[in-house]
């Protein structure tokens, strides 16, 4: 690629490559992992540059399959450090980011099909149609992953809020 196509492409990736790594992040929930997916999408999309219609449609599949692909990976089973820190004691001050950090967490338990779908849906705001079209699936298969997400997203959170309570000493039931 040459020329102004090489300036198109440069132009793409500097406005859209922190949206598409927030994407890999929700997809996967590793920083890590979310640019490794983004580098292997963009990768592509700089092959096929001339050949793509609509380069971040594109891009957000890559991306989200690439996300996929880098949780299935058996040599990224490690832990980060920060998970093996001890527990803190009861909500930060900040209760929109213990929020989010509580809802990240839990979203990390989903099976990365349904994780996919729910951030598809939810976080780019994209109707079951596009999802389904993005990920490659049936529209019944987007709606049913849809529910099951979300009840293992909600499953998830209501463990934490037990874990929470019994580890404050108040009732665990």
């Amino acid at each position: 690629m040459k020329g102004p196509d090489e300036e198109e492409f440069r132009e793409f990736v500097t406005n859209a490559r922190e949206t598409l790594r927030g994407l890999a992040y929700l997809t996967c929930g590793s920083w890590a992992m979310a640019d490794d997916a983004v580098g292997a999408a963009l990768s592509k999309l700089y092959v096929r540059w001339n050949r793509i219609a609509a380069p971040y449609a594109y891009a957000r599949r890559m991306v989200v399959l690439a996300a996929i692909d880098e949780t299935r990976r058996p040599w990224r089973r490690e832990q980060a450090a920060g998970d093996l820190l001890p527990e803190q004691p009861g909500p930060d001050r900040y209760g929109a980011v213990d929020d989010r950090l509580h809802v990240q967490a839990a979203l990390a338990r989903v099976p990365p099909g349904q994780r996919a779908v729910l951030v598809l849906r939810f976080y780019e705001q994209l109707s079951v149609e596009e999802t389904a079209e993005v990920l490659g699936r049936s529209q019944g298969t987007v709606k049913s992953q849809t529910a099951r997400g979300l009840a293992a997203l909600r499953a998830a959170l209501a463990a934490d809020e037990n874990r929470v309570t019994t580890a404050q000493g108040g009732d665990s039931r």
